[in-house]
């Protein structure tokens, strides 16, 4: 990719959602968002007046789907490419995508570590420039959108156990200490905290102080809403 900054319009009509969206991608080397609407017709009027280089795209939007809105953009020939953003698990949905030139499809909700990887993928694959040598070279820039690399765990955590105290978490509508988490799981209270502090910096969980009468204030951890069900990948 060249010095210049992929500049990124969310477009979810859940303004919260949104939000969090355009957070995410400032937090991506590379990329800077250039702001969130939550309307097709808001994204419209951006898209009429600054350059956008990729959109983060929803489907059910309150004037439209997004699906036709992207077809009415290739139409056009509007260069903007489309990350498509949505909790549709329909595989027809899928392959109207696909059709439309849709360089990624991502199911929310959704933690950072995945849009993370979706946009660096994406960025490799703006790299590639030139003439093909051979189907090798061809190969290996689709590659970079289709075959997301596995996460590794830092050193010391395992997958099971990192499910588990994730779906503890989740669980916990009033969220977590890390006593609660060690007792729940089985595991040390040392260990549970170190899993539940992977879960805040991958951007699952968030953590507050809570004070007592006495003593240091505890940790209580909570699950964030947007994140995503399986957790053993990030």
């Amino acid at each position: 990719m060249s010095g210049a900054e992929v500049r990124v319009l969310v477009v979810e009509d859940d303004q919260v959602a949104a939000d969090a969206h355009a957070l995410y991608v400032d937090r991506v080397p590379g990329f800077a968002a250039v702001g969130a609407v939550h309307s097709l017709a808001g994204a419209t009027r951006v898209l009429e007046r600054t350059r956008v280089d990729l959109l983060l795209l929803d489907l059910g939007l309150p004037d439209g789907h997004g699906l036709r809105f992207a077809r009415g953009l290739r139409a056009a020939g509007h260069p903007v490419d489309v990350i498509v953003v949505t909790s549709a698990r329909d595989l027809a949905v899928v392959r109207e995508s696909v059709s439309l030139g849709v360089v990624q499809y991502v199911l929310k909700p959704f933690a950072f570590p995945t849009l993370r990887e979706r946009l660096l993928r994406y960025a490799e694959f703006r790299q590639a420039a030139g003439e093909a040598a051979g189907q090798d070279d061809v190969d290996r820039a689709m590659a970079a959108l289709r075959a997301p690399r596995p996460a590794e765990l830092p050193k010391g955590l395992s997958a099971p156990t990192l499910d588990r105290v994730a779906a503890l978490l989740r669980s916990a509508s009033e969220g977590l200490t890390a006593a609660g988490a060690a007792e729940a799981a089985g595991i040390s209270r040392i260990t549970a905290r170190r899993y539940l502090e992977h879960l805040v910096e991958s951007g699952r969980a968030d953590r507050t102080p809570r004070y007592g009468q006495v003593g240091r204030p505890e940790l209580h951890y909570r699950w964030l809403a947007a994140a995503t069900g399986s957790v053993s990948n990030v």
